[in-house]
């Protein structure tokens, strides 16, 4: 086996989503358009597919019709080292779509992202049950996770 490669459906917004994403990800490349032909289903010319590479990781994005929608059953784990990081990647991201709780977001195009600072693991698998306790519940009160104030939480537990 070669790989899994993520198949992401977008409503005529392919290449735009590839190229967004492109420009996001500082380790990300984009690589080849395949256009529709006189067989369709697409207008001849269109584009149908754009892959993309982000840190390593192959995506594919076709262009179908509007028959399916992303929802954040799944989504794309981010981890971020720093805060910067986190707000970088948040700021993007979010632009243009919606925030959730817990560091989850929405891009424009619908597609769910969860940026998670990597501290976040460290404090959650602690072996003290009040420390997680109470990692957990500082991230159910936010938004974008807050790398200070999960680690507060944690000194508090």
């Amino acid at each position: 086996m070669k790989g899994i490669t993520p198949f992401l459906w977008f409503d005529g917004k392919a290449e735009e989503a590839a190229k967004f994403y492109t420009s996001v990800f500082k380790d990300s490349k984009l690589g080849s358009v395949a256009r529709y032909g006189e067989e369709g289903p697409g207008p001849k010319g269109t584009v149908m597919t754009a892959t993309f590479e982000l840190a390593g990781q192959e995506f594919i994005a076709l262009n179908g019709e509007p028959l399916f929608k992303f929802t954040p059953a799944i989504s794309f784990v981010v981890n971020c080292e720093t805060q910067a990081e986190v707000d970088e990647l948040w700021e993007k991201l979010s632009a243009g779509g919606a925030t959730n709780q817990c560091g989850w977001l929405n891009d424009r195009f619908g597609v769910s992202w969860q940026i998670v600072p990597t501290a976040l693991g460290r404090l959650m698998s602690d072996p003290n049950p009040a420390k997680r306790s109470s990692v957990m519940k500082a991230m159910l009160q936010m938004t974008k996770l807050d790398i200070a104030g999960l680690e507060r939480a944690y000194q508090q537990g």
